[in-house]
């Protein structure tokens, strides 16, 4: 055996460059629907271009950045062998971040590192990123995809990704612009969203020893496709009330709970009180708190318990962002108010018990 013949290479030690090539070829079809006028260039080059002369409209604009990963619900997906939905999942926890304050997502790159390069699943992936984007109405201009072989079995996976959006300095929303007595309006979730999945997955399958498979009546489905529900994507909703309504600020509800991310943009001094029995969270929540006799304390710090996105906003605009939120199929409701804190050392309380 000649030493050509029998030296190391990148293909022995389980790497793929063929295989990448071709899950970049099925994924350009999608990615050409994520665009916006402004993505200059296609897919390929070493970075995506995005032409900022569009932000000249702009007094002082300024640039917001958020990332952020799909977390354990990765796993959901790859015992389902389902791909696209997590890219929904990916999108939604990026650009809901972006627009709390204020800002429109404007473009996204992903990352998906793999254990071996299957092209039809990545380029599945990248078609529920490319989906979600359009939801949001922003871009996806590029990203990467990695094969660990060694470190990740061959079926194993992970994604993650970032996104810039813009706003106006003198738009920008937050904790300075809430007052006491505006309301506060949830906003539903989907689902769980892509939070609290090890706690999930933990009390289901580890202790329930629940399959994926099993049809629950209460869902109407099997859980698999419950659990894989995808994360609701809400920045066009928000910038469409920012639009329509006199917004002081939004929250968006992910790992922490309501209470604790309702609390990152509650001024010192004043306090959020939050209704329980303004709303009814959906079934799977109570599947989990029951399966695992977690206590709602401990739900309620993990979950999203059917919330997903909070704005507050000054009395006289409820009514109109109720309007504009339920025009555009969102299911919104008050649900509480800002109050002054007092001799409380919290900045958000939950009150009651959930409907029934």
């Amino acid at each position: 055996m000649s030493a050509e013949s029998s030296g190391a290479s990148y293909a022995a030690a389980g790497v793929d460059i063929e295989a990448g090539d071709r899950a970049v070829d099925l994924m350009k079809e999608w990615v050409k629907k994520a665009t916006r006028p402004e993505v200059v260039g296609g897919l390929g080059g070493f970075a995506g271009l995005f032409d900022a002369s569009a932000l000249k409209r702009y007094e002082r604009p300024l640039l917001a950045s958020a990332t952020d990963g799909v977390g354990t619900k990765v796993d959901i997906a790859r015992k389902m062998g389902v791909y696209d939905s997590i890219g929904h999942d990916l999108v939604g926890m990026v650009v809901d971040d972006l627009v709390v304050c204020g800002a429109e997502p404007l473009f996204m790159t992903d990352y998906i590192c793999v254990g071996k390069v299957y092209p039809e699943r990545v380029a599945a992936i990248v078609k529920g990123i490319a989906e979600g984007c359009v939801l949001a109405g922003c871009a996806l201009v590029g990203g990467e995809t990695a094969e660990h072989p060694g470190l990740l079995g061959a079926d194993e996976f992970d994604v993650a990704g970032a996104g810039t959006g813009v706003v106006e300095a003198d738009r920008v929303l937050g904790a300075d612009r809430i007052r006491t007595g505006d309301a506060v309006i949830a906003m539903a979730s989907s689902g769980l969203h892509s939070n609290g999945y090890s706690l999930v997955r933990h009390v289901l399958f580890d202790r329930a020893g629940m399959a994926l498979d099993r049809e629950v009546p209460e869902f109407g489905r099997t859980l698999g496709e419950e659990l894989l529900e995808p994360t609701k994507i809400y920045s066009l909703d928000c910038l469409a009330l920012t639009r329509t309504t006199d917004v002081h600020a939004f929250s968006h509800i992910t790992g922490g709970g309501l209470a604790n991310n309702l609390a990152r943009v509650i001024p010192d001094g004043l306090h959020a009180t939050v209704d329980r029995g303004t709303w009814t969270p959906g079934a799977v929540f109570d599947l989990v708190g029951s399966a695992g006799a977690v206590a709602r304390e401990e739900l309620e710090k993990t979950l999203n318990m059917g919330v997903g996105m909070i704005a507050v906003v000054p009395q006289e605009s409820v009514q109109a962002a109720l309007t504009t939120l339920a025009d555009r199929g969102v299911d919104a409701w008050v649900s509480g108010e800002i109050v002054d804190r007092g001799d409380r050392a919290e900045a958000v309380t939950l009150t009651g018990d959930y409907a029934s």
